[in-house]
């Protein structure tokens, strides 16, 4: 699979508050389908479709000891969905640096840095 389909997947994947919930349940350890339909008010048949996304997406596995199959968090997708975040992040951040600078140099043309600002007549301090 192409590192571009992985990242729709995992972006796909995570778009469901109900998906991001199990893996929230999952980051603290194991668990069974049981016990991750718990906290919702839906049939197991909607969280196994549920857990049918997430694993497709390679955010879950699943293993089998004896008849318990539990669910397990894997993070190496999350990792990349972060990694693709952090340069938009890192990006914004450069921006908002530059618009903070310009505000600085208006603010000193102005002469606005002293003086405080009136709201209904008031003096704001």
């Amino acid at each position: 699979m192409l590192a571009q389909d992985r990242l729709t997947s995992t972006f796909q994947a995570l778009a469901d508050p109900t998906r991001r919930a199990i893996l929230s349940r999952l980051s603290q350890g194991e668990a069974s389908v049981t016990e991750l339909a718990a906290p919702f008010s839906m049939s197991m048949p909607a969280i196994s479709k549920h857990l049918k996304v997430l694993e497709r997406a390679k955010l879950i596995s699943r293993g089998k000891e004896a008849q318990w199959r539990p669910c397990k968090l894997e993070a190496a997708p999350l990792e990349a969905a972060s990694n693709w975040v952090e340069q938009y992040r890192a990006m914004w951040e450069a921006r908002f640096d530059r618009l903070d600078a310009y505000l600085k140099e208006v603010q000193a043309k102005e002469g606005n840095t002293t003086k405080p600002r009136k709201a209904n007549g008031r003096k704001k301090y």
